[in-house]
Parts: C-alpha cells; sequence; structure tokens
C-alpha cells in the first residue's frame, strides 16, 4: 500500500525491523504493566473466571488442585490474561502505527476507530463465550460425564487452560469483521470473491471450531456458528467498503490530475 503519500517505501528494510522492534517492545511493556497490576486480584479474578463450571457441577462440589504447585501458576495464568485484556488498546495502537505509515493520507484517519472497534469486537466475543456458550458448554460436558461411579472432581489449572483458549478463540472470531474490512479497503478480496468462497468459509468455520474447542459438537457449533454469521456480515461490509474505497481513489486521482495541471 506504499505510495507517493506515505513514507514506508522510503525506509529501509533495517528501518522497518527497528520500528517493528520498538512497537513489541512498547506492547509487551505494556502487558507486562497490566500484569503486574492484574496479579493483586488473580485470586478475585479466577473466582469470577470460574463461575460457570462452579455452577455446572454438583452441589457440594469444588474445584480441586492436583500438585501443590498448581494454584500459585493458575493465578499467574489469570493475571496474564487479564493484563493482555486491559492492554489490548495499547497492544492494537501499535499495530495501527507500525502499518500506518505504508497507508493512504485518507486512510490514516480509521486509527481511532481500529482500535475501538476491534478492541470492542474482542470485548463482544469474550462476553458471548463467556456469559451465553460458558454455561451451556460445562453444563453439558459434566452432565455427559457424570453416571455411575464417576465423580466430578476438576482441576483449577486445567479450567482456566480450556476456558482461557474458548475466550481467546471466541474474542479472534468477532475480529473477522474488521479484518475483512481491511482487506477489502487493501483490495485484497471483495464481496465477490468473500461469496463464491462461502462454502469454504463454512469448512474453516467448523475446522477452527473442531481445533479451538473441546471435542464435542456442542462446542465446535458455538464457535462455528458465529463465525459463518459474521462472515456473511463482513460480506456486505466489503461490498459498501470496497465501493467506496473506489470513490475515494476516484476523488485523489482527479485531485492529482488538478494539481499536475
Amino acid at each position: 500500500m506504499a505510495n507517493s503519500e506515505s513514507i514506508g517505501e522510503d525506509l529501509p528494510f533495517t528501518a522497518h525491523l527497528e520500528e517493528l522492534r520498538k512497537r513489541l517492545m512498547i506492547s509487551a511493556g505494556a502487558w507486562l504493566v497490566c500484569f503486574l497490576g492484574s496479579y493483586a486480584f488473580a485470586e478475585k479474578l479466577f473466582g469470577f473466571i470460574a463461575d460457570p463450571v462452579r455452577q455446572a457441577l454438583p452441589e457440594g462440589h469444588k474445584l480441586v488442585f492436583i500438585t501443590a504447585t498448581e494454584p500459585f501458576f493458575t493465578y499467574l495464568k489469570v493475571a496474564a490474561l487479564a493484563g493482555l485484556l486491559v492492554a489490548l488498546p495499547i497492544i492494537l495502537w501499535q499495530i495501527w502505527a507500525f502499518v500506518a505509515p505504508g497507508l493512504y493520507s485518507h486512510e490514516k484517519r480509521f486509527a481511532v476507530p481500529f482500535v475501538g472497534a476491534s478492541f470492542l469486537c474482542f470485548a463482544a466475543g469474550t462476553y458471548f463465550g463467556f456469559f451465553l456458550v460458558f454455561p451451556q458448554i460445562f453444563k453439558f460436558l459434566i452432565e455427559f460425564g457424570l453416571g455411575g461411579d464417576v465423580e466430578a472432581m476438576l482441576s483449577m489449572g486445567a479450567y482456566l487452560s480450556i476456558s482461557a483458549k474458548l475466550l481467546l478463540a471466541f474474542g479472534l472470531v468477532f475480529e473477522l469483521p474488521i479484518l475483512m474490512f481491511f482487506l477489502g479497503r487493501m483490495g485484497v478480496v471483495d464481496h465477490h470473491w468473500l461469496h463464491r468462497n462461502r462454502k469454504y468459509a463454512l469448512l474453516v468455520a467448523f475446522a477452527l471450531g473442531a481445533m479451538l474447542t473441546p471435542p464435542d459438537i456442542f462446542s465446535q457449533t458455538a464457535l462455528a456458528v458465529p463465525f459463518v454469521i459474521l462472515y456473511e456480515a463482513s460480506v456486505w461490509i466489503v461490498r459498501f467498503t470496497g465501493k467506496k474505497r473506489r470513490e475515494e481513489d476516484e476523488e485523489a486521482a482527479e485531485e492529482d490530475g488538478q494539481a499536475d495541471a
């Protein structure tokens, strides 16, 4: 996307690497600060995250820990996850700052909308997964496992591992419209291409569900259905923004022609 209005093409490769290192360092520093701040509340945060599985467990049952170090490392992971969510706006801003030099000047105005929309989409995905899907998933899995002489004894570390994986999966899936918007603006995809490849998107949706969720059809479907819905929404987003992009490019070309004249 480098052009006469951008400075990206004027920088040597080593300068791009240095800029990337700078953005990564700022992102990592923001995550570290938020992680340290979140650790003070790690136990309470884990209690909040564990609420869906507690409600799904039979009465009188609690989460357990298998090794003496499991609570300590579990709380560390909770703090790291919370720190990532809190630092996400800063991380997204660093991503934008890295790619912005290669954009047209009229596209750089999307900085604040990009950061805000990306954060809200990720938050919406985690909200959807935690409040709407988690209770049903763990209720289904626990009730399926119970029976006979089998008793539920879930470890806190194992629960956090699966719940963190699911939260990140739902958050990333809800970023699909943002990704498609920018791919459409860059001319990488258009709504015709998305429409033609709809059937492959369906396969990708269930493949991602199989890779990122527990091995049960309910969890896979719970992730695949939002992916398909958001893909359809992305078709319309790209259709609208692609047309608007062409109009903006035509206006910019006319302005350049008038300036040259």
